[in-house]
């Protein structure tokens, strides 16, 4: 039986290696316990390492050589076995990152896309020729313009298209009968996204006769920066609806004013 006065004495009689020694292997325990807990989270492998440890340190202050040995064998025992028998865990989070990482370059991928170049001034007389033709033959039509305000959530209540611009595309899609005219196209740089696509109608009064169509492109301009060209089908008139509010257009006068708006949002978004 040790007493108070012999213990004291060997602590006394510890030497610099010794302490070094012990700080070494309760570190080394810090840190394999650490990789354990952020890979495998076992708890009956830290009570192990935990119990080894200190078995270590009290048979290196009493000098039981032999205990030592063993309980730091036990130690690296205990800990490379709690390593190599979760290797599955530790495949699956490399893989997991991995997937992450390639994940991530698609995504920067797909924003890339988003900011490609394109012919503006195309699309604008392309926009310019459909707008017209409605117009004339008094055509309904709602056709919004993504801006820097994604409209992802509203898209999803139409229908998915996602194909270039064109005028034969447009008309076909507007002429009366067919089972997309009604709601809106949706359209993004260059491609159509969707079309039947409805929007909540703005509830503040107006002046003056309008439609659900002329309605819907306010509401949608209310929430978003989008920008929504409105063909009447009962008038033929051409309107623009931005930032909350509505302004009609002539035939003569609409591809020099949507170019002006398109620009300055442009700019905006910029």
């Amino acid at each position: 039986m040790i007493n108070l006065l012999q213990f004291k004495t060997v602590f006394d009689e510890l030497t610099v290696n010794a302490i070094l020694d012990c700080i070494f292997v309760v570190l080394t325990l810090v840190f394999i316990n650490l990789i354990i807990d952020y890979f495998v989270k076992r708890n009956l492998i830290r009570i192990s390492l935990g119990v080894a440890s200190g078995v270590f340190f009290l048979s290196h202050v009493f000098c039981f050589d032999g205990l030592q040995l063993f309980s730091l064998l036990v130690i690296f025992l205990v800990a490379f076995t709690g390593l190599f028998i979760n290797l599955a865990e530790l495949r699956t989070f490399i893989a997991n990152k991995s997937s992450q990482k390639k994940n991530d370059k698609v995504l920067q991928k797909k924003k890339g896309e988003v900011d490609r170049i394109f012919d503006h001034e195309e699309v604008y007389k392309i926009i310019n020729e459909t707008v017209t033709y409605l117009s004339k033959h008094k055509v309904g039509a709602l056709i919004t313009f993504e801006r820097k305000d994604k409209l992802s959530d509203i898209v999803k209540n139409g229908t998915l298209v996602n194909c270039p611009i064109s005028f034969e595309i447009l008309a076909t899609i507007f002429y009366p009968g067919t089972r997309l005219h009604d709601g809106a196209v949706v359209i993004k740089d260059d491609k159509i996204l969707a079309a039947s696509v409805y929007y909540t109608p703005t509830t503040k009064p107006l002046v003056g006769k309008y439609g659900s169509r002329h309605r819907a492109a306010i509401g949608i301009s209310e929430i978003c920066d989008a920008v929504t060209i409105v063909v009447s089908e009962e008038t033929g008139r051409i309107s623009i609806a931005y930032n909350g509010e509505l302004e009609s257009y002539t035939a003569d006068n609409f591809f020099t004013a949507f170019e002006n708006i398109m620009s300055l949002t442009s700019e905006n978004n910029d």
